[in-house]
C-alpha cells in the first residue's frame, strides 16, 4: 500500500523557516510527479507547489519567491523549504502522488499531513 508520511512541521515565528519532508514508500516515486497541499483552518484545500521526475517545479503565486520543492529520488523523500514564513501560512500541510509524472494528472494518494503554525 502506497504510504505517504510528512514531518517537519512545527511552530515557527512570522519570517522563520521550516523544512518540511515527505517519505514514499510502496510505489515508484521517482517516475511519479509530487505535489504539496495545504489546508488553512476552516478553509479548503490550496495546491502549493509540484515537481515532476526530473525536477521541473511549480508553485502558487502566494509562496513564490519564499518556497522551494525539491526531490530526493535515491531517499524516495519529497521536501518543502519554506522562507519568510507567514501566519497565512499556518496550515495543515500535505504531500501527495499524481497518477502519473504530469501534474497535470489527478493525485490518487495523499499523506496524513503535518501541522504548520506561524505565529509570534
Amino acid at each position: 500500500e502506497v504510504q505517504l508520511v510528512e514531518s517537519g512541521g512545527g511552530l515557527v515565528q512570522p519570517g522563520g523557516s521550516l523544512r518540511l519532508s515527505c517519505a514514499a514508500s510502496e510505489f515508484t516515486f521517482s517516475i511519479h510527479a509530487m505535489s504539496w497541499v495545504r489546508q488553512a483552518p476552516g478553509k479548503g484545500l490550496e495546491w502549493v507547489s509540484g515537481i515532476t521526475s526530473s525536477g521541473s517545479t511549480t508553485y502558487v503565486d502566494s509562496v513564490k519567491g519564499r518556497a522551494t520543492i525539491s526531490r530526493d529520488n535515491a531517499k524516495n523523500t519529497l521536501y518543502l523549504q519554506m522562507n519568510v514564513l507567514k501566519p497565512e501560512d499556518t496550515a495543515v500541510y500535505f504531500c501527495a502522488k499524481h497518477l502519473t509524472n504530469s501534474l497535470a494528472a489527478g493525485m490518487d494518494f495523499w499523506g496524513k499531513g503535518t501541522l504548520v503554525i506561524v505565529s509570534s
